[in-house]
């Protein structure tokens, strides 16, 4: 089944169509992004059980654009009515004026060029097998409830299981002279979270579950269960590792960690107009292994981030980044793609519509190799299987990162030797990881259960994955 369109908005679209032809005929260049979105998070643990709307991810709102004799400005607004059109028209023209105003002494307004955009008309819809609000908070609440109970009773040590979902449905329109262009989409995602005790120590085992459909994403969440239960239980014997340089094989999931923070902020062409990106320098170079090729784009892969079009109207893409180890380009938004003198590519997203657009990354993925898992295993004399991503950070300026794992699993001569190290802390300069990588596997996982935010805010979904890769990682 697709996601169906938004009555709100289907109202509405006559009322905007009429103030975007009273903005068009004052100014050179207009548009109109409105958005009706509804997201809802359900969670069961021991203390109890908690349905609540998500406030970041639920609104309804409207943003006006404009240019005009090499000006740009936005106003947004959160309703309208067929009798408050010409109140809402000069309520925008009267903040756009006043914006000139407004520049700090000493600064230099820049020059915007026309936008000169083509014909185009969308009208698409992601697809689903079960709608969450057919299904009802209780029916979602018991199958929760019930895998909660499952995991608490897996081992005496198992003290709590949290397990939740969440979901967001929204409707986009997007409306100028030229484009008329609509789309209605829907993503969910789900979580496990273990917490075993023992002594003194406590530990906990995570598994997410992530897709663009409905609730059926977790028919595939409890078959996780297991796996948290145990990552908790064997965490809690695991031991420090002795920090150094190691040959490591990396789960999608750390894979993906590696390629949002490696290169997704670092290429972010926002970041290459303000010259805080070493990217920038290295458009056309070897930037990684010649067996690397990585892609981002709203269509890229099925996955939370995906849609059909960006929040300025750009059409979805799949950029692809580096090509067999060659930094190709960046990704970039409307304003940056005008200071720099590239093509948009679809990467223009707003946390929400009281926001601007900012080059944000989507589906950020490594392509799959050849290697067999097994096989890349046994390749390796001394080092480490890297599993449970954590959380990461980066500095695009000097290429450095810094990620955290929660699981390192010792191999000795080609064998898993049952051994676990806890916690893992990766770090390094980007190309020198990405060029020691030898050996990626076959085929490709990808997710998005949390949110990225430039810097420390403007938080979006995205979501990031590949294969497993075998390189040479410094742990501690």
């Amino acid at each position: 089944m697709k996601v169906k369109e938004s009555e709100y908005l289907k109202i509405k679209k006559p009322i905007l169509k009429k103030l975007l032809e009273k903005l068009l005929a004052k100014y050179e260049y207009a548009s109109i992004l409105a958005n009706d979105s509804k997201s809802v998070n359900y969670r069961v643990n021991k203390s109890g059980t908690n349905i609540s709307e998500d406030s970041t991810l639920s609104e309804r709102g409207f943003v006006v654009k404009i240019y005009d004799n090499g000006k740009a400005a936005e106003y947004s607004f959160s309703a309208i009515e067929d009798d408050t059109v010409d109140a809402v028209y000069f309520e925008i023209v009267k903040s756009v004026e006043n914006l000139g105003n407004t520049l700090p002494d000493g600064t230099d307004a820049y020059k915007y060029t026309a936008i000169d955009e083509e014909e185009l008309y969308i009208n698409e819809s992601t697809e689903y097998a079960s709608d969450p609000e057919e299904k009802g908070d209780n029916n979602i609440i018991d199958l929760l409830t019930r895998i909660s109970e499952k995991g608490r009773a897996y081992d005496k040590r198992i003290i709590d299981c949290s397990v939740a979902f969440n979901y967001q449905k929204y409707s986009k329109m997007f409306l100028s002279k030229k484009k008329d262009l609509t789309q209605n989409v829907m993503w969910s995602c789900g979580y496990i979270v273990t917490m075993a005790k023992e002594g003194e120590e406590i530990q906990n085992g995570y598994k997410p579950v992530s897709m663009l459909g409905g609730i059926e994403v977790l028919d595939t969440l409890e078959e996780k269960l297991e796996d948290a239960c145990n990552t908790a239980l064997d965490l809690l014997k695991a031991a420090p590792i002795t920090p150094g340089e190691y040959d490591c094989i990396c789960e999608p999931d750390v894979t993906g960690m590696i390629v949002h923070e490696a290169f997704g902020h670092g290429v972010e062409m926002d970041m290459f107009v303000k010259d805080r990106a070493q990217a920038k320098e290295f458009i056309g170079k070897q930037v990684a292994s010649e067996l690397i090729t990585m892609h981002d784009g709203a269509s890229t892969i099925p996955q939370v981030a995906t849609f059909f079009f960006d929040d300025e109207g750009v059409p979805a893409h799949d950029t692809i980044i580096i090509d067999k180890g060659i930094l190709k380009t960046g990704i970039c938004d409307d304003q940056s793609a005008k200071h720099l003198g590239v093509k948009p590519t679809g990467n223009g997203r707003r946390q929400d519509m009281t926001r601007k657009a900012y080059t944000r990354m989507t589906n950020t993925i490594f392509e799959a190799g050849t290697s067999k898992v097994e096989d890349m295993i046994a390749s390796i004399k001394d080092g480490f299987l890297l599993c449970q991503a954590s959380s990461g950070m980066e500095d695009p300026k000097n290429w450095g990162i810094q990620l955290m794992v929660d699981i390192a699993r010792e191999i000795k001569d080609g064998k898993l030797t049952g051994k676990i190290y806890s916690p893992i802390v990766m770090t390094g300069y980007v190309p020198d990881l990405l060029k020691s990588i030898s050996m990626i596997s076959d085929s490709i996982e990808a997710g998005g259960t949390g949110y990225c935010g430039k810097g420390y805010k403007e938080w979006v979904k995205v979501s990031d994955g590949g294969p497993y890769i075998k390189a040479r990682i410094r742990l501690g």
